[in-house]
């Protein structure tokens, strides 16, 4: 029996066992991950059974024809695109069968405690501190991490630390999962330019975290974070849609439904982003191609990049589409939303939060510079702190 044909059978041995219509939610998405369904390519015993990335759409079909609950994957996306890909590359056996069920299932949400006030674009410069208890083996962080999506919400954080400065800066790293319920974790909302404050700023004090939860080796922190910043660049700007899905569906509906809006002018641009949105549709697919045969390139940043450039320009043509109506905005209240839903606001709504596209999950900037190395082989930029002890950095 082929691969394709046992998992449709499995997912019809669990559709049968947890039928849809009767069975609660929570009870059907374990039950799902019991059976290895969740990702088909993770271990046996972890969601998965070991078979090839590209055989979940088979799952996925079987399931999405009989009505089954999903994860709420917008509510977790963080956990599902980054934490757990992190979490299988180098947690323990005792990490991974404590973290990956109810991260799947979504009974807990996480975030990441990466960027700080004075460590974004270069990120191996954070300077929040991890020193040992030798008493009893914690870690005691103290510091500032900004712009965390999902702070407010989330039970679990991925967080990089210093634990030692008197190394160059990429080398005295180190990778924690950090208790969002610790007394020590203060989250402050940020307010955006939409009003809304989905994400924030997050004190660090006296908080204790065990050396059982800390992921890869001490002073490794920088190559582990690497795979959490590629799965998470593939998570932002490669995720699948339909044909003429994302940004480019609300400007394309409000040109067939309005025609009174219509010149020539927004049409020529249309059509050009309209292409240009499919191109990016179509290479997102090469690219979970390619990731079924390994783990996210710096192709990810491409994608990344192609997708915060056409969203700014897809939401800045349907304002202009849209005339004195797109200058409208629905509510200024500061809301504390679990998720980005660009479709299901306006079009004042679409222009405003897409200016952060360029800047979350690294910058445009940055991302140039990944893809100008690592994909284009170009040379790279001076770096006259590559050697220097951190602690010697000018600050």
């Amino acid at each position: 029996m082929t691969d394709t044909a046992e998992l449709r059978r499995r997912t019809q041995e669990l559709l049968a066992a947890y039928p849809p219509a009767t069975t609660d939610r929570t009870d059907f998405l374990k039950a799902r991950f019991d059976a290895g369904l969740s990702w088909v390519h993770y271990p046996q015993g972890l969601g998965g059974l070991g078979l090839p990335r590209s055989l979940q759409a088979v799952v996925d079909a079987e399931l999405a024809a009989a009505d089954a609950p999903d994860n709420d994957p917008r509510r977790i996306g963080i956990g599902l695109g980054m934490a757990a890909p992190t979490v299988l590359g180098f947690g323990t056996d005792e990490q991974k069968q404590r973290f990956l069920r109810p991260l799947w299932i979504g009974e807990e949400v996480w975030c990441q405690l990466f960027s700080e006030p004075g460590a974004g674009s270069d990120l191996a410069a954070l300077g929040t501190r991890a020193v040992r208890d030798e008493a009893t083996g914690d870690w005691v962080i103290n510091g500032q991490k900004v712009w965390t999506s999902g702070a407010h919400t989330a039970r679990w954080a991925i967080l990089i630390a210093r634990t030692d400065p008197d190394v160059p800066k990429h080398r005295g790293i180190t990778y924690f999962i950090c208790d969002m319920t610790d007394p020590g974790v203060e989250v402050r909302p940020l307010r955006q330019i939409t009003g809304e404050a989905e994400f924030n700023e997050v004190f660090l004090t006296d908080v204790r975290i065990p050396d059982a939860h800390r992921l890869g080796e001490i002073g490794d922190g920088w190559k582990v974070a690497q795979t959490t910043l590629m799965n998470e660049r593939v998570s932002i700007g490669g995720s699948r849609i339909p044909r003429e899905g994302g940004m480019i569906s609300a400007v394309a509906k409000t040109w067939r439904e309005r025609p009174e809006l219509r010149t020539h002018d927004l049409h020529q641009r249309l059509l050009k982003l309209w292409v240009e949105a499919e191109v990016a549709r179509l290479t997102g697919e090469r690219l979970r191609q390619q990731l079924a045969a390994g783990q996210p390139g710096p192709e990810g940043s491409g994608m990344k990049l192609g997708f915060a450039r056409l969203n700014q320009e897809i939401s800045g043509l349907e304002i202009e589409l849209l005339g004195e109506e797109g200058l409208l905005y629905d509510d200024w209240t500061m809301r504390r939303p679990a998720v980005v839903d660009f479709l299901a606001r306006d079009a004042g709504y679409r222009y405003l939060r897409a200016k952060g596209n360029s800047i979350e999950g690294g910058t445009s900037e940055v991302l140039l510079n990944i893809v100008a190395e690592r994909v284009l082989g170009l040379p790279s930029e001076p770096r006259t702190d590559k050697d220097v002890a951190w602690k010697d950095l000018a600050r």
